[in-house]
C-alpha cells in the first residue's frame, strides 16, 4: 500500500509497509496511480499526450526499481500478526497521581477538575513509596524508568512529590534503576523555590496552557471563576527561562471555540515558548466545546496553514519545536512498538492517591478498567492481555490507513469513551492524526 500527496509544494509518496518516503516529479505521482493495473504500454499510451516518452520509460525504470527494492507497493509482514507484545510483562512507565484536586475548573476536564469523579485527595507519602517500588520490581531488566508525577494538580501536593524524588534517588541505586521525572502543572501554584526544584530535579515539565488569552481564559477559570493566562504565563517564562537546555512542552488543548488554533501556537512562540502542543479536545459531542464531523474540513486546513507558519519560523529560528510535526524518517522505534504505541496498560499504568492500578489517566476512576492495586499487584491478566493486543494488526480500520505505524492505532481511552471498544479507533481522531502526519513529512521533505 502507498499514500501519495502533494502539500508545500512537493509530491510526496509513502510506502507504508517499509517506511519508506519518496519525493517525486509529477510524472512519476501520476503514473502511480496506474502503475499496479497497467503494462508499461498502456502507461505510455495514457500519459504519452502530457509527458514525452523518453521521460516516461525513464520513470517506469526508477519504479520498477524501487519496487524491486521493496521500496513501493511493499507489502505488510503477515508474521508480525503474531508477534507477542511485551511478553514479560514489564513495566517501564508510571503516571503517578499525587494529587485528586485542582485549583482550575477546566470545563473540557475529563478528570471532572481533578477528582476523576471520585472523592478529592491526595497521595500520601507511604503510597508513593509504594508505588516507586513497585515501578522498580516490576521493571525487569529495564534501566531507565518514567514517572510523571500527574493530576489534579501536583503542585498541591508538592512536599511528597519533594520527598518522593528523593526516595527515587535513593532506592534506584538498590535496583540498578535511573528515574526520569516529568511534572504535569497548570501553573498556578508556581513559585521561585518550586521552579528550582523542578529544573534542578525534573527531566521534562508539561506546562498547561490553551494558547491565547481570550480562549485560555473562558475554558481554564480559576475557582473564584477568573482568567489564569495572566497568572501563569508570567510564571511559564521564568521557569523556561531559567530551565537551560532541559526538556519541557507549553501544552494547550484546542476545542470547537478555537478551531483557529494555529493562532494559539503563534502566541505560544510570541510569548517564548518553543517547545509546543495543542491537542483536540475529546468530550461527549452534545458538549458545547466539542469537536464534531462538520468541524474537520476547518481544522484539517488549519493543520496545513500552520504548517506553512512552521516552515516560515524554522528557516530562522530551528528550536521552534511542535510534537505533532516532529518525525523520524530514519531511527523511530522498531516495528512491533510502532504497532502497539503508548503501552497504556502493558508497559505503562496510573496509580492513583490510594494506591489503585489503571491503563492509564484516562481510564482512572472508570472501575471495569481497574487492573489491580499496589498490594495485590495486577490482578486483572486478561484486561492487560486485552490492551497487549489492542494493535494496529488486531483493528479493522487500521488495516487499510497508511498512518498506522505512526500513530499505532490510535488513543485506547478515545477509542473507548467514543466506542465502547478499545479496538474501535476513535474516527475524527484517525482523521486530524492522517493530516498531522502528511504535515509532519511535508515539513521534513522541505527542510532536508
Amino acid at each position: 500500500m502507498i499514500h501519495k500527496y502533494f502539500l508545500n509544494d512537493k509530491y510526496i509518496v509513502l510506502d507504508v509497509a517499509s517506511g519508506s518516503v519518496h519525493l517525486v516529479d509529477e510524472l512519476t505521482y501520476d503514473l502511480l496511480d496506474d502503475y499496479q493495473t497497467m503494462s508499461k504500454e498502456e502507461l505510455i499510451d495514457k500519459y504519452k499526450n502530457k509527458y514525452e516518452e523518453n521521460n516516461i520509460k525513464t520513470a517506469l525504470g526508477e519504479i520498477k526499481s524501487l519496487v524491486d527494492q521493496e521500496l513501493l507497493f511493499t507489502e505488510d509482514d503477515n508474521s508480525l500478526d503474531d508477534v507477542e507484545y511485551n511478553p514479560t510483562n514489564i513495566i517501564k512507565a508510571m503516571c503517578l497521581h499525587v494529587a485528586h484536586d485542582c485549583n482550575l475548573k477546566c470545563k473540557y476536564c475529563f478528570a471532572a477538575q481533578g477528582n476523576f469523579k471520585g472523592q478529592r485527595s491526595l497521595m500520601d507519602l507511604e503510597t508513593g513509596k509504594k508505588a516507586l517500588k513497585f515501578l522498580c520490581e516490576n521493571s525487569g531488566n529495564r534501566k531507565n524508568l518514567e514517572v510523571d508525577f500527574f493530576g489534579g494538580e501536583p503542585l498541591m501536593n508538592f512536599e511528597v512529590v519533594k520527598d518522593l524524588v528523593k526516595y527515587g534517588r535513593e532506592i534506584e541505586k538498590d535496583y540498578n534503576k535511573h528515574f526520569r521525572f516529568t511534572i504535569t502543572t497548570n501553573g498556578l501554584l508556581l513559585t521561585d523555590d518550586k521552579i528550582d526544584f523542578i529544573n534542578e530535579n525534573m527531566d521534562n515539565v508539561v506546562l498547561s496552557l490553551d494558547g491565547r488569552k481570550e480562549i485560555n481564559d473562558p475554558i481554564r477559570p480559576t475557582l473564584n471563576d477568573k482568567g489564569s493566562y495572566d497568572i501563569i504565563v508570567p510564571k511559564f517564562k521564568k521557569l523556561i527561562e531559567t530551565r537551560g537546555d532541559k526538556d519541557y512542552y507549553i501544552r494547550g488543548t484546542y476545542t470547537s471555540f478555537n478551531k483557529d488554533f494555529r493562532k494559539d501556537l503563534l502566541d505560544y512562540y510570541e510569548n517564548g515558548f518553543k517547545k509546543v502542543s495543542i491537542e483536540p479536545v475529546v468530550t461527549d459531542p452534545k458538549e458545547p466545546y466539542a469537536i464534531r464531523e462538520e468541524d474537520l474540513d476547518e481544522i484539517l486546513k488549519e493543520y496545513e496553514e500552520f504548517s506553512k507558519d512552521y516552515l516560515s519560523i524554522r528557516k530562522y529560528d530551528k528550536d521552534f519545536l511542535f510534537f505533532h510535526y516532529m518525525i523520524d524518517l530514519n531511527q523511530g522505534p522498531c516495528v512491533v512498538k510502532r504497532m502497539v504505541g503508548c503501552g497504556a496498560g502493558s508497559e505503562y499504568i496510573a496509580v492513583t492517591p490510594e494506591g489503585d492500578i489503571y491503563p492509564c489517566h484516562q481510564f482512572v476512576g472508570e472501575k471495569d478498567f481497574l487492573l489491580g492495586n499496589l498490594d495485590t499487584g495486577i490482578i486483572r491478566e486478561d484486561l492487560r492481555d486485552e490492551f497487549k493486543c489492542a494493535n494496529v494488526m488486531n483493528k479493522d480500520e487500521c488495516n487499510s490507513c497508511f498512518a498506522k505505524y505512526y500513530c499505532s492505532g490510535g488513543c485506547h481511552a478515545n477509542a473507548y469513551f467514543n466506542n465502547g471498544d478499545i479496538l474501535k479507533p476513535y474516527e475524527i481522531g484517525c482523521k486530524m492524526e492522517r493530516k498531522r502526519v502528511e504535515c509532519a513529512i511535508s515539513i521534513l521533505a522541505n527542510e532536508i
